[in-house]
């Protein structure tokens, strides 16, 4: 259960600032049906021939292509999967002037299917793909419903716009998050074991005093933050927003 003195105190944080900025990792999707990736039934968990997190790096994509992409379309393509009511009330409130900017480690799209406009994806799309020898754009459709390798007509692999491990975050997206995050007056930091980097370590460019936590488990860095909230995402920016 929420408890409602943080629920309170949350919303008059939200209610005094003007410069809110969300950063968002898996946990922000399970609302939606998406499995996370290090919870107990998370992605990582799971008894697969290869080990997910080798599956998901750049050299397991150039050597194991077909695999990749089994493991790809099935646990990481969601043609059915809606906007929760987190990302419901993140739009909601960019559309208010409060909410700046998301900035997001999930490649679903379901923050600007939900209505939010500035959106920064740190770890790409699975609805943009692209040919890997000509450049051409695909589709999320594409690569979905391919059979085996999804290939260009030059014949070349259209590969998701996604960052696999040993793959860098594009700068352009890195250094937009960052200014977001050291121009906030308020972080909300949500859904995320603070483990993956770079991206856990955005947060040390905030210098402002609202930095908020909203996560189901405990991580390591809870101390760090000034609120702490263990619930579901949707249900507490739901009272809040």
């Amino acid at each position: 259960m929420i408890l409602q003195d943080s629920v309170l105190k949350l919303k008059n944080m939200i209610s005094e600032s003007r410069n809110i900025v969300f950063f968002g990792g898996a946990g922000v999707s399970t609302e939606s049906g998406i499995k996370d990736f290090r919870s107990a039934d998370g992605i990582y968990m799971m008894d697969y021939k290869f080990p997910p997190e080798s599956v998901l790096s750049h050299t397991f994509f150039k050597k194991h292509t077909e695999e990749f992409f089994d493991f790809y379309r099935k646990y990481l393509c969601f043609p059915d999967a809606k906007p929760n009511m987190a990302h419901i009330k993140l739009a909601e409130l960019e559309n208010q002037g409060k909410l700046k900017a998301v900035i997001t480690q999930n490649v679903d799209g379901l923050h600007q299917l939900a209505g939010s406009n500035t959106v920064y994806e740190l770890h790409g799309s699975a609805l943009r793909n692209y040919c890997t020898k000509c450049g051409k754009f695909y589709d999320f459709d594409f690569v979905y419903k391919s059979n085996g390798v999804p290939k260009c007509e030059c014949g070349g692999i259209v590969k998701p716009d996604v960052v696999l491990y040993e793959e860098g975050l594009d700068n352009d997206t890195v250094e937009n998050a960052v200014n977001a995050i050291a121009n906030a007056d308020m972080l909300i930091v949500a859904g995320t074991s603070l483990t993956v980097y770079p991206a856990a370590g955005f947060i040390r460019y905030f210098s402002g005093d609202k930095l908020v936590l909203i996560n189901k488990d405990s991580t390591a860095m809870d101390e760090k933050f000034g609120l702490v909230i263990h619930g579901k995402i949707g249900e507490v920016l739901k009272e809040t927003v």
